[in-house]
């Protein structure tokens, strides 16, 4: 697991595999993990290079130390997949495919996201849902694209959840609704937390729940 960014979803990653392993293995066993956590200044520094070659480095150790797969706890920084995953003999569980086969499996064929700027103007999720899965994504119009990233970066990656916030995306959620999609992506792993008691116009993909889950999974047919 790679985690840091922030180290908030970290945690409820880590609390869902265990807690996911351990009732399907009669509450009596722990998953083998093992955790590194990046800072997340690593992540908002925008130096592309810098953070590739981060995570390519934390990668590797955690290859040598024994890792058979890889977890990002994170959405944007799967934006480093396409080029450290050819340099790495293990796999890379992709948090698009854990949200694409959900997705999938309840109908869904056009997707709000929710996210920070990279993620939503990247191709690392978007591509993934489109190329694999057929689904068309939409975004905050606007002002409103700017504004999703700056909760994020300024209030939930430091752990603050504020009413603001959560009135904020619960009106974008609305707007999607309007736009005519299926279904939300929650694709900031801080965005399930801030919205999990929320009255929404849609059903939500948390992707750090279906992560998490596709990480137990993955534990589980290896034991």
């Amino acid at each position: 697991m790679i985690g840091g960014t922030s180290w908030h979803a970290t945690v409820e990653y880590y609390k869902a595999i265990n807690e996911k392993v351990g009732e399907a293995q009669d509450n009596m066993q722990s998953p083998p993990l093992i955790i590194y956590s990046i800072n997340i200044e690593v992540m908002r520094s925008g130096d592309q290079n810098r953070i590739k070659e981060t995570y390519l480095e934390v990668s590797q150790k955690l290859e040598a130390a024994g890792a058979e797969a890889i977890v990002i706890c994170a959405n944007t920084p799967h934006l480093v997949c396409d080029s450290v995953q050819p340099q790495i003999g293990i796999p890379f569980l992709h948090i698009a495919s854990a949200t694409g086969n959900e997705a999938r499996s309840k109908g869904m064929k056009t997707l709000g996201l929710l996210g920070t700027l990279p993620t939503m103007e990247g191709e690392f999720i978007t591509g993934i849902l489109d190329r694999d899965y057929g689904m068309r994504c939409l975004k905050p119009e606007g002002s409103n694209f700017q504004k999703t990233h700056d909760y994020i970066s300024k209030e939930l990656t430091r752990g603050i959840f504020s009413a603001e916030a959560k009135a904020f995306y619960t009106e974008q959620i609305r707007a999607f609704a309007k736009g005519g999609a299926d279904g939300v992506i929650l694709g900031c792993t801080e965005l399930p937390i801030l919205l999990r008691d929320a009255e929404t116009a849609l059903p939500l993909l948390s992707t750090t729940d279906l992560h998490a889950n596709m990480a137990a999974d993955f534990v589980l047919e290896e034991s």
